[in-house]
């Protein structure tokens, strides 16, 4: 395993989807932000209101939380849906944020920025179901950070984002000399991040299974790319958060 060092303080991590501290209407305008996450916006086509958190209660759901990550293209089309890290019996909620990120219900989000330009970024969230008081509550944030989770905070974590003067151009399967028959894996990434989305710092944390390349692979992927900055309070921040990439031998 190896460190990629300098050092800076980041932290990769939420929000809340009816957050509204980056100006979300800046998209419309014909100048942008210097940065911008991708966000899930708000109104009735938003991720939020398009699940069914009526219907889940029918189904039975009950307290769940599931985390996910897709690509999200410059036109705000999203691609390349995961889900993971599901508690116990969050099995239709994760269905549903499936059915309600695929391709056939064209799902929209808002775009990245960086430099002024929309770029194609992958978007870390954690969807939250809950009963209260016998009525659904769903929340959407935008990091998974349990501290940051458990807290709800105003808080969106830094996006490896493609093009400009980011490297970055995936992850990538390891390859056959380290992992010769194709197998599911895992990597837990360290990641120190600017407040202008400079990778300062980057470690392996653990890999699964050991010993097939999955924390090498990732960590050469990654060290190559520039970040959509951390946002807390509306402003950029220096973060540093835990980054999972999974690795599905199937999408390879």
């Amino acid at each position: 395993m190896r460190v990629f060092g300098i050092s800076v303080a980041v932290l990769l991590s939420i929000v809340r989807l009816g957050w509204s501290q980056v100006d979300v209407g800046s998209s419309q305008t014909a100048k942008l932000p210097m940065y911008r996450p991708v966000l899930l916006g708000s109104g009735p086509d938003s991720l939020i209101n398009r699940i069914d958190s009526p219907d889940l209660v029918r189904k039975g759901q009950k307290d769940a939380a599931i985390m996910f990550s897709c690509s999200v293209k410059k036109d705000g089309s999203v691609i390349a849906i995961s889900t993971y890290r599901g508690t116990p019996d969050s099995k239709l909620l994760e269905q549903e944020v499936l059915k309600r990120l695929s391709a056939a219900a064209s799902p929209k989000l808002i775009p990245a920025v960086y430099n002024h330009l929309p770029v194609d970024a992958i978007y870390y969230g954690t969807v939250t179901f809950m009963i209260v008081d016998g009525k659904p509550r769903l929340r959407i944030f935008s990091n998974q950070e349990r501290s940051e989770l458990a807290k709800e905070s105003d808080f969106v974590g830094p996006q490896p984002f493609w093009g400009g003067e980011s490297q970055f151009s995936g992850f990538h399967y390891p390859s056959s000399d380290t992992a010769p028959v194709p197998v599911d894996g895992s990597a837990e990434l360290q990641v120190k991040v600017d407040a202008n989305g400079n990778l300062q710092d980057l470690s392996v944390l653990s890999e699964q299974p050991p010993f097939l390349g999955f924390g090498e692979t990732a960590f050469s992927d990654l060290a190559k790319a520039k970040f959509i900055p951390a946002f807390r309070n509306g402003k950029p921040v220096a973060c540093d958060v835990k980054l999972p990439v999974y690795f599905n031998s199937k999408d390879f």
